[in-house]
């Protein structure tokens, strides 16, 4: 069952203090690249100046996410962002939760299941002997379900499996003839990183020591053009880190246009919000988060905990750089697609690998 919005649009920061103008100095916008502002500027369709200000709105709405979700405890069902207009919606299972949305500066929506609950029908999912027709899984905050993809021909075996999970049929929405995500690594040599001389992947972002990167690019002990791996774990998860001890590792992120976009923090987006990627074979893409806690499900094994954006990539970009303004997001694991003709690639989130390896993540 879709969400049903319950409030009006709030279209300018001057009707919602929540989201008004951040202050001098400005920290939504500081340090970020030019060159990542002309690739947002580009993908909204809007100039520089519009880029800006999407950021500092993606700041903002960060915040209020982050305070509608406190509040609203068991009764919140996440949120998401419309960039064109400035709004933030908020959905909820109950009145009193929707109320203390619209009191942070969101527009309500009402929802029929919790984000605890579909994240249990998530795990469920997980736990289960999936058909090989399923290939990813994922939350849509936005229609407040569970979405199963299915190959092309898939679609009654899916429906048939999804009736075995004992679960609300509204809460599972098919979503079929979808193309079969793939990992990014190649064998082809490239600029990032080479690991045992074989294979290509690339840096994600750098912490104290080394750097982050995708899990199924190296196991524990490969090495690479740079370090060694120290942790990796794939599939499941899609993270790894690389010790860099004869290398300075630094808090930034290649533009693929001659400069660095300057890291200042690791704070989660909202669904909605525009990102861009850096990787060693296409450089930079932008587009927009789909969802969170997307489960996938490669060849090698089912990833879950990922973010599922518009972005492409192509293989060699597996293990890049996911970035909303200047704050990190995650690092490329997989999707379908490329980049001539569009594509769904899924991240895993930064945060995790930091607070898994106990990493400190470098700033500029």
């Amino acid at each position: 069952m879709g969400a049903t919005a319950l409030g009006l649009f709030l279209t300018s920061a001057a009707a919602n203090p929540a989201f008004a103008a951040s202050p001098t100095p400005d920290a939504a916008i500081d340090g970020v690249d030019a060159h990542l502002l002309d690739a947002m500027a580009s993908e909204l369709g809007t100039d520089v100046t519009g880029a800006a200000d999407v950021l500092r709105f993606q700041a903002d709405a960060a915040t209020t996410t982050t305070e509608i979700a406190s509040v609203a405890g068991d009764a919140f069902a996440g949120t998401w962002l419309d960039e064109s207009t400035r709004t933030v919606y908020a959905a909820a299972t109950t009145d009193d939760a929707r109320a203390a949305a619209a009191g942070a500066g969101a527009v309500p929506v009402a929802a029929a299941h919790s984000l605890d609950d579909l994240e249990g029908i998530a795990a469920r999912i997980e736990a289960s002997d999936v058909p090989d027709v399923v290939p990813s899984w994922w939350i849509d905050v936005e229609n407040n379900d569970v979405v199963v993809d299915v190959l092309p021909g898939g679609a009654d075996v899916a429906s048939d499996f999804v009736a075995t999970l004992g679960v609300p049929a509204d809460a599972v929405r098919l979503q079929t003839d979808v193309e079969a995500p793939e990992t990014f690594a190649t064998i082809r040599g490239g600029i990032a990183y080479n690991i045992n001389n074989q294979s290509r992947c690339s840096v994600g972002f750098a912490v104290q020591g080394g750097f982050v990167t995708a899990g199924h690019c190296g196991d524990v002990g490969d090495s690479t053009t740079y370090g060694a791996f120290q942790g990796s774990s794939f599939p499941g998860n899609d993270y790894a880190w690389v010790a860099t001890p004869n290398h300075t590792p630094v808090g930034e992120v290649s533009d693929y246009a001659g400069g660095a976009v300057a890291v200042k923090g690791s704070t989660p987006a909202a669904v909605g919000a525009t990102v861009c990627r850096s990787g060693s074979t296409t450089g930079w893409h932008c587009g927009q988060i789909q969802a969170y806690n997307s489960t996938v499900r490669y060849a090698e094994g089912s990833v879950s905990g990922l973010i599922r954006t518009s972005v492409c990539a192509e293989p060699g970009d597996s293990g890049g750089s996911l970035l909303a303004g200047n704050q990190a997001q995650g690092v490329t694991s997989g999707g379908s697609g490329d980049c001539t003709s569009g594509g769904t690639t899924y991240f895993q989130p930064v945060n995790e690998i930091l607070q898994t390896y106990g990493l400190s993540l470098l700033t500029s």
